[in-house]
């Protein structure tokens, strides 16, 4: 009986732990209102975002691809909303058709020259207030070196501790669009179109 009970406590107590985990995690809810998340700097979620674009396939599609490798830091201001500003770099080298040769042609001398470009950026300039929870996000986008102005309509989906780490997160949704020949990158129009669609989902996480 001594034994049973020396291991009797430890397990119970981690059985105790998953439960409160679990409870957590199901009674989870956040705030859509970005007045209730707590000022200060956040740092990317390396496992929750992405970042796709689409564009034109000779009419029949819009095409996706994304990226597979991205930092991005926020310094978020609720109360002044427009004070808030992110900066994101992205692996050039990690965009990710789903198709390998394909990977090689854009990553490759026809389009994002990685090797000689290696890195995409943002650099947020201005946000204008729409709504509660919405904005446009003007910023200096960096592809292929060269940096043109774009526009980010932006939405704050929620915030609120993460029941698995504790850490305030914020997630946010934003779309934009561009054209690739301002970057240099017009190659095979019109069979793939000038216009690309951005489509970007993240998740910040509290210093």
């Amino acid at each position: 009986m001594r034994s049973v009970s020396r291991f009797a406590l430890p397990l119970l107590t981690l059985l105790a732990c998953a439960s409160c985990t679990a409870v957590k995690v199901v009674t989870h809810t956040t705030s859509a209102d970005p007045i209730d998340a707590p000022a200060g700097l956040y740092h990317l979620d390396a496992h929750h975002w992405s970042v796709t674009f689409d564009v034109d396939h000779f009419g029949y599609s819009r095409f996706v691809m994304r990226f597979d490798r991205m930092n991005a830091d926020l310094d978020f201001h609720p109360d002044n909303p427009t004070a808030s500003k992110v900066t994101a770099h992205i692996a050039a080298a990690s965009l990710d058709t789903n198709d390998a040769e394909l990977d090689d042609m854009v990553r490759g001398s026809e389009l994002l020259e990685a090797d000689r470009f290696p890195e995409i950026t943002f650099v947020s300039k201005q946000l204008r207030v729409t709504g509660k929870n919405t904005g446009e996000m003007d910023g200096d986008l960096t592809i292929h070196g060269q940096t043109q102005p774009v526009t980010l309509a932006v939405t704050f989906n929620g915030g609120a501790p993460n029941p698995l780490t504790d850490k305030h997160t914020l997630g946010f949704s934003a779309t934009g669009h561009f054209n690739r020949s301002a970057f240099g990158l017009g190659r095979w129009y019109p069979a793939v179109g000038r216009e690309i669609q951005l489509r970007i989902e993240a998740e910040f996480e509290s210093s």
